[in-house]
């Protein structure tokens, strides 16, 4: 048997893959996906084949995410019960889509990964495996017994790599747990557990890596220009960039000034309630500038339409169903309605906050003009015409006011018997 492992280096990956290889006496084929998570990645690929792979694959997926991932969800305007800008969700599908290529490609019988059977991830990477390679099995250890009970703890995981001269740095496990990568860093568990401590403490701000907290950015507000095309941020600061590159200098800016930090409690698709801690610095600038732009560019029904969709696109990358033909078809509607979203806006960073500072746009259908206050020189809207228009949405008010009325007056009828 031939299994492909999701792998980092780290003390539960390791075990999974020297455990795999025992119990089901297969070759173990070890992949890591580079996606920006900034974790040491130099010295992997020897550390995996010690460790009882017999290939190590690092990938670096980086440009792959924020073309493919990152910026068709962010055209959708995406964010999950109104605040999760879906940073590990979307990370999910592209990570298990690069399993399934290796898979096929080394002729592998299954793929394997080290999520629990609490979380959301083992529901993305699954659901992505069966849209991808159907015929593929995945074997998840912590949804088996056996492995549960003989891994209660982390002690007798640093335990067995001992016993197995597993090479693992084994340290304190920290208070939360951490995900990293190119849109966000997620903080849960431990003592995040508990939804009154208070995660922007400034005692708690050494827990944060990719922003400032906001009484500690700079004084002075920063302007940064962001440059659209058909949706899609093409420029920062007059400057060209492919998406990976705006993701990078988003989350440079965001950072510095402490913007995109979300500590919510979200509903899980398992069915349980999770608190989680985020930093987004780059995301929430594209996402905020995005809709300004939009604001300017697109029609008002598509727009509404489009608004309307956004909780069932967002859930369904946050459930895992990227690759499932209703969130394909949606993604169609949604690149459609992106097709007039051009031009460029301006946003002021300041102290953890994005203020829209300006917007513009050759296809802009906002008119001046028309707007006005002042007299309208083209005579494109006649304020006359409004009577009318009143008059006819306020028809079936008065009806239903003028029958709720004769209902009240109408005396109730007394039952005979």
């Amino acid at each position: 048997m031939k299994i492909v492992v999701a792998y980092s280096g780290g003390l539960d990956t390791s075990v999974i893959l020297n455990w795999i290889k025992e119990t089901y006496s297969a070759e173990v084929i070890a992949f890591c996906a580079d996606i920006g998570q900034e974790e040491e990645l130099k010295g992997l690929k020897p550390k995996a084949l010690r460790t009882g792979a017999s290939k190590c694959f690092v990938d670096d997926l980086q440009a792959e995410f924020a073309r493919d991932f990152i910026f068709p969800m962010m055209r959708a305007g995406s964010l999950y019960e109104g605040e999760y800008f879906l940073g590990t969700s979307i990370a999910r599908p592209l990570i298990a889509k690069r399993m399934v290529d290796i898979a096929l490609a080394e002729k592998a019988d299954a793929i394997a990964h080290g999520a629990t059977g609490k979380g959301n991830d083992q529901v993305r990477f699954e659901l992505a495996a069966a849209a991808l390679a159907p015929d593929l099995q995945v074997i998840a250890p912590w949804r088996e017994e056996r492995f549960r009970k003989e891994f209660p703890g982390r002690a007798e995981m640093i335990d067995y790599c001992r016993r197995h001269k597993v090479d693992v740095e084994a340290s304190a496990k920290k208070p939360y747990s951490m995900d990293r990568n190119l849109l966000h860093i997620s903080y849960e568990s431990g003592i995040l557990e508990d939804p009154w401590f208070d995660a922007f403490a400034p005692a708690n701000k050494g827990m944060f890596k990719l922003s400032a907290s906001p009484e500690d950015a700079p004084d002075k507000a920063e302007i940064v220009t962001l440059d659209f095309e058909q949706g899609d941020c093409v420029a920062v600061n007059g400057k060209r960039l492919d998406p990976l590159g705006v993701m990078r200098t988003l989350n440079k800016l965001g950072g510095r000034h402490g913007v995109g930090r979300v500590d919510m409690v979200e509903n899980r698709f398992v069915g349980m309630k999770s608190r989680g801690v985020y930093e987004t610095p780059g995301g929430s600038i594209l996402h905020f500038a995005h809709r300004q732009m939009e604001s300017l560019t697109m029609d008002r029904e598509v727009m509404h339409l489009r608004d309307g969709l956004i909780p069932k696109y967002s859930t369904l990358v946050y459930n895992g169903f990227w690759f499932a033909p209703e969130r394909l078809a949606l993604q169609a509607l949604v690149d459609e309605s992106q097709k007039n979203v051009t031009g460029a806006v301006r946003v002021r960073l300041y102290k953890g906050n994005i203020l829209a500072a300006g917007r513009k746009s050759p296809v802009s259908l906002y008119r001046p003009e028309i707007a006005t206050m002042e007299a309208d020189p083209t005579q494109a809207y006649n304020q006359s015409d409004a009577t009318g228009f009143i008059r006819l949405n306020a028809l079936r008010l008065k009806v239903a006011a003028k029958v709720a009325k004769g209902i009240k007056k109408a005396p109730a009828k007394r039952k005979k018997g």
